[in-house]
Parts: structure tokens; C-alpha cells; sequence
């Protein structure tokens, strides 16, 4: 039987699946993907699918691959979605299919405790601001009972706390095999469990990061795989311009000389004068942070020339010489104790590296690249390439016997045209087969699209102030239950805070708003907030919350967005972009700014409806949508929802929607 005809059978109503999957519900969206899943691992092609919301594209990845018997590699956009995968549906279709299949979890260094380094915080005279001795006995518990050392089991750890850069590796810090915990160490058991598995789940970031720098076990792990799988395949390209270009951060020098501190006064006391040595690399790095002076956080200079826009070219190259300097001096130091103890030996591998990263920034950019300075607390440096096209056919499609390998690239939004050029031209994948999956959600019936036709324009500073005024005021109708999407960080506070003082007298509305807590515990908040006639909330937030939340049933019923998402026209990468098509004599506003549009559009839709019985209303608070000839192209790509033309259409379908939620909650 081929695995075609496997496949099929397995997604049949009286399948393996419905018999054994709980809730399943054939669906013919689901069924498609997956045969063409089956067709492309029979045949060893890249195949990118395009799945809206709903169709379930992941067992429609999973079943084929599972059933073809090959070994295979999982990718995700997130650590957390890599936890879903691994913790929930990998196991329940190996269940369901009855197959004896081994798993395995990859994630990268800083997942994992890293045993010497705790006991090297232990040992410190000092702990950074906001991390006490509390917090690290906490963590030294756990690490008597963890089999994995995955920090995600630690529950109550907030991945932003200033403990886990102590408590873990880095590629730069790691001591490899002389490290006299090297046989207990969890980064290495992960990876010899991910060279003995069938199917191991990595994420994207670990698998760019691995082809820059062949460091995370990846490499050793992709020559045995027969197909490759990259779930939320839209995050490819910007995740690997990241980690394919070259970085250089005042964090990572003060990192580099509060570590040098630490092991020197332990481990060589008295025979450097370390306090000398860290403070030129400490004072380098600020001065080099003080010549970019105060800018708006998030901002990002071009660097076109010898120094970022704006910035004194003979100051700023000083500084670069003097970061380059502090490197070398400590080079020389730690050059006189290598031979004392392994921890001295990466470090000076450090400082060399710290060291060739301010050299090559001192120098022009390199060509195909660009070059920026992001500012915020510390100051990031980045030559980035364009695209990962290059990337992707030689160190991936055309590697070793990639040729025989299958490819699969999958996501809910990957273009607004058939070929799905927004994703397969920037990631190299012109010539792969190509499928688009409609949703089986009714969205005519489920949900509807309003544009309010008299707003001010985008660009006028009462915009973000109508924005709102009328996000109070539909989410209080209502009674919560409302997603505020901005595309900027202003934008953000201006309308969290706005809510905030509308709704500060009402006891039974709250606003939640990014940054005021860790995102996972604000969805959670926001989901239990909404549930069952419980306290109303109003999310507002921007970035990451534009995809990958999911929130279902009567929780999320109106998802309001600012303005159409069009990447800023003085972005660095953006601006790069740009330049590149029109020399080529392409339209830079019709080949990039309206797709890069499009998807993050669709993407912030996707939030609205999630289920076949979710109901809800998308208002875009930009009257351009329905104005200008581009609207139309934008409106394509959203699913098909019914348009609302007046406030008052708004009003009696967020009266119904009302209605229908009080019902739900009083029912037994």
C-alpha cells in the first residue's frame, strides 16, 4: 500500500483517527494537505502549503510523516509551540496510530540549566539587581529532581528573569568537554537523545542559529533525516536574516566582563589585575552605548556610511576602536592564565570573538548585506543579509544529499498569490510545489468586517486618540471580550493608556496591556477574565500578539486594529529592501510594502475566529482599506467576512453577539 493510500484511509470517517482522536472531524481541507504531504515525502520534493485557520494542519504534517516509517525533523516558530508538540500531539497520533516511535525535544543552550554555572553563581560575591538567593536556591532544588533540565518545568520562572543568563550556557561561554560537569550536562543529554530518536522537534531559531555557526547538535542530527517539516513557516525568513548576519551588543560586552570578573577572582586571584581589565571593556561599552545618545526605544538607525544616521563618525569609530581594544587587552590577560582552568580558555575565545566583531564593524558593510543600529537600554550593532534565498538552496536544499530529503513549509499565511511569492522568492523555494487550503470556517456567517469610513487618517496624531475613544467604547458595549492590535509600540501606550483612565471607575472592565506582565500570563488572564460572564478585558498589544494567540469560543468576540500594518518606510531592512527591487526596475510599494501588508494583516484577523462556533466582529480603523485601488488587493486577502457599512451595523451585531454570550453563560 503507498503511503498515499495510508494516509487517506488513516483521515476517513471511521479512520484510526476518528476511533482514536478525540473530537476529530474529517474535513477535507485536512485530508488534502496531508496527501500532499504523503506525495511529496514519497517523491522527495520541498512542498510549501499554505493552511488557513482551521483546516488542522498539523496532523495533516504529522500523520504522513509518522506513517512513512523515515526519521524526521520538526521545526517551530516558538519554544512554547515546540512544548505543545512535543507534550500533546506528537504522543496522542503515535497513540492513535500504534506506531513504536521514539521522540525527542532540541531546544538551544539557554533552555536548559547549565550545572557549572550555577554552582559558579553560587560561589559569586555579588548577584545582579533583582536576583536574590532565594531565587537561586529555588532553581538548585529543582535541579536535584529535573531529568531534563528544561527551565520551562520550572514552574513560575518568568523568561525574562535576570537569573537565567546565570544559571545557563552560551555558545560563547560554554566550557565543552573540560567542564567538570560535562558528563551530567543537560545540553548534551538532549542531544544524544535527539540522535537516537525518530522524530525530533527543534525550533527555527535553534535551526538558523546552527547553520551560522554548526554549534547547537543540528548539523550532526539533519544528515540522518529524511524529511525536514518547518511548521509557521512564515517566521523563516526573518528568523534566519537574524542569525545569519552578524551581531555585536554592549550586553554581551558587559556580559563577557561581569563572567571574566567572576571567574578571575575565583579561580586566578591576584595574578591579573582583573578589576583593571573589566573596567576598560565596561567603560568601552557604555561609551559606545552613550554615542548613539537618547533615542526613542526600539529605534533603528540606518548605517550607510561610516557611522549610524545621525551620529559623529569620528566619535563613533573611536569608540568602535576602543570596544576592539578592551577585547585585546583582555586577550593578552586571560592569555597569561589559559592554562589554570578550562573557564579561562573561553573566555579568551570570547574576547577574540568580541574583539573581530568590532573590527568588522569599524569596516564598510558587506555587499548583499545591510547594516543597522538598533537603541534601546543597550545598544545592538547588526549586518543582516536581504534574504535567506541563498542561504537556504546551498546550505539546505542543495547540502550533502538534500536532493534526496522531502521539505515541507507550512503556515496559515504565507501570500496573497497563488505562487505565495511573499514567502517562496525571499526563502529560495521558487521551484517548489506549491498548495493553498481554504479555512472550513463559514466566516459569512461567523464574522464580519467593519471600517469606519470617518476616521483621520493615519497619519494624523488624532488618529491614535479616535482609535481609542472607540475601542472604549465598542469593547464597553460589549463587555470586554476585545483585542486591541497596534502596529507600533506609541501606539501601544497611547491606547493602554486611554482605556486604562476610561475604565479606571469600572469595576467589572480591565485592561491588560504588553509589557505589564509576561505574555503567557496575559493571555491567561485575558482567556479567564472573558470566560463565563466573568470581569470584562480589553487587550491591547502589538508585535508578537498579532499571531500565535489563541483564544477561543466567547473569550474574543471584536479585534480592533489600528491602522494597516505597512513595515515602516525608514526601517533599515525595509528601506534595503526597497532599494534592491527598484533596481531591478520592480515596484518596491507592489513587491514588498503591500504583501508584507497583506499577511500581517491576515495574520492579526486570525485571532478573531478559532473554532467552527466562535462569532465575532474585525474593525480596521483605517478608512485607506475601502478608499484606496490597493484596499481592494488587501481585502482579498481576508477571509471572506460580511461587511458592516455604518456604527450602528457595528452596534446591533456587537448587541447580538452580547446577547448570545449571556445566553452561554446561563445555561447549566
Amino acid at each position: 500500500m503507498t503511503l498515499a493510500l495510508e494516509v487517506e484511509e488513516a483521515f476517513a470517517p471511521g479512520g484510526v483517527l476518528s476511533r482514536a482522536a478525540e473530537h476529530f472531524t474529517p474535513r477535507s481541507g485536512q485530508t488534502e494537505m496531508a496527501l500532499a504531504v504523503a506525495r511529496a515525502i514519497e517523491g522527495a520534493y520541498p512542498l510549501v502549503v499554505e493552511a488557513s485557520t482551521g483546516v488542522g494542519k498539523t496532523f495533516s504534517y504529522l500523520v504522513p510523516a509518522l506513517l512513512s516509517g523515515e526519521r524526521v525533523l520538526l521545526s517551530t516558530a516558538t519554544k512554547a509551540l515546540q512544548d505543545q508538540l512535543f507534550g500533546r500531539d506528537l504522543p496522542r497520533l503515535v497513540e492513535a496510530l500504534g506506531l513504536p516511535v521514539s521522540t525527542a525535544l532540541l531546544k538551544g543552550r539557554a533552555s536548559y540549566l547549565c550545572l557549572h554555572r550555577m554552582e559558579m553563581a553560587r560561589q559569586e560575591a555579588y548577584l545582579p539587581d533583582g536576583v536574590s538567593v532565594r531565587a537561586l536556591a529555588r532553581i538548585e532544588e529543582w535541579s536535584k529532581v529535573t531529568r531534563t533540565g528544561d527551565l520551562a518545568e520550572l514552574p513560575g520562572l518568568d523568561e525574562r528573569s535576570p537569573m537565567i543568563p546565570l544559571v545557563t550556557s552560551t555558545r560563547e561561554n560554554c566550557l565543552g568537554a573540560p567542564c567538570p560537569r560535562f558528563r551530567a550536562c543537560h545540553v548534551n543529554l538532549a542531544r544524544r537523545e535527539a540522535m537516537a530518536a525518530d522524530v525530533v522537534v527543534i525550533n527555527h531559531h535553534l535551526f538558523f542559529a546552527d547553520l551560522a555557526v554548526r554549534e547547537s547538535g543540528v548539523a550532526e542530527l539533519l544528515p540522518s533525516v529524511r524529511i525536514a517539516i518547518f511548521d509557521e513557516a512564515h517566521q523563516l525568513n526573518e528568523t534566519g536574516v537574524q542569525f545569519l548576519g552578524t551581531n555585536l551588543t554592549t550586553g554581551q560586552l558587559l556580559d563577557f566582563a561581569r563572567d571574566m570578573l567572576a571567574t578571575g577572582l575565583q579561580l586566578a586571584r591576584g595574578l591579573v589585575d582583573w578589576q583593571e581589565v573589566v573596567s576598560a571593556v565596561e567603560h568601552a561599552a557604555r561609551e559606545l552605548r552613550l554615542c548613539a545618545g537618547k533615542q526613542y526605544p526600539g529605534t533603528k538607525l540606518r548605517w550607510v556610511g561610516e557611522s549610524p544616521e545621525g551620529l559623529d563618525a569620528d566619535e563613533w569609530n573611536g569608540a568602535l576602536q576602543a570596544v576592539h581594544a578592551s577585547c585585546e587587552q583582555a586577550c593578552a590577560a586571560l592569555d597569561t592564565v589559559s592554562e589554570i582552568a578550562p573557564d579561562f580558555v573561553r573566555l579568551h575565545e570570547r574576547a577574540a570573538e568580541l574583539s573581530e566583531r568590532a573590527r568588522r564593524f569599524v569596516h564598510a558593510c558587506e555587499p548583499g548585506c545591510v547594516r543597522w543600529a538598533d537603541v534601546g537600554t543597550q545598544l545592538r550593532l547588526v549586518e543582516s543579509p536581504l534574504d535567506i534565498s541563498k542561504a537556504v538552496k546551498s546550505k539546505v536544499l542543495g547540502a550533502g544529499n538534500g536532493a534526496d530529503k522531502t521539505w515541507v513549509f507550512t503556515s496559515a499565511t504565507l501570500g496573497d498569490d497563488d505562487k505565495l511569492s511573499w514567502f517562496t522568492q525571499p526563502c529560495g523555494l521558487e521551484e517548489a510545489e506549491v498548495l493553498r487550503v481554504g479555512s472550513p470556517f463559514d466566516y459569512e456567517r461567523q464574522a464580519a468586517l467593519y471600517i469606519p469610513p470617518a476616521f483621520p487618517k493615519p497619519g494624523d496624531p488624532l488618529h491614535t486618540v479616535k482609535v481609542a475613544e472607540s475601542a472604549a467604547r465598542w469593547s464597553r458595549h460589549l463587555g470586554g471580550r476585545t483585542m486591541v492590535l497596534t502596529t507600533t509600540l506609541r501606539a501601544l501606550r497611547t491606547i493602554g493608556d486611554a482605556l486604562r483612565d476610561a475604565f479606571r471607575e469600572s469595576p467589572d472592565m480591565e485592561v491588560l496591556v504588553q509589557g505589564a506582565m509576561p505574555k503567557r500570563v496575559l493571555i491567561e488572564r485575558f482567556r479567564e477574565g472573558n470566560a463565563n460572564g466573568g470581569k470584562g478585558c480589553v487587550l491591547v498589544a502589538s508585535a508578537s500578539f498579532w499571531e500565535g494567540i489563541d483564544v477561543p469560543g466567547d473569550a474574543l468576540q471584536l479585534v480592533i486594529i489600528d491602522k494597516l500594518p505597512f513595515p515602516p518606510p525608514n526601517d533599515p531592512l525595509a528601506e534595503a529592501r526597497s532599494k534592491l527591487l527598484e533596481s531591478q526596475g520592480r515596484s518596491a510599494f507592489n513587491d514588498y510594502f503591500l504583501p508584507e501588508a497583506a499577511v500581517a494583516l491576515k495574520q492579526g484577523a486570525g485571532r478573531l475566529i478559532r473554532r467552527e462556533t466562535d462569532e465575532g466582529v474585525l474593525v480596521v480603523c483605517d478608512s485607506r482599506l475601502a478608499s484606496m485601488g490597493y484596499g481592494k488587493r488587501l481585502l482579498r486577502a481576508l477571509p471572506p467576512m460580511r461587511r458592516l457599512l455604518s456604527e450602528q451595523e457595528l452596534a446591533d451585531r456587537l448587541d447580538a453577539l452580547t446577547r448570545t454570550c449571556t445566553r452561554d453563560c446561563l445555561q447549566p
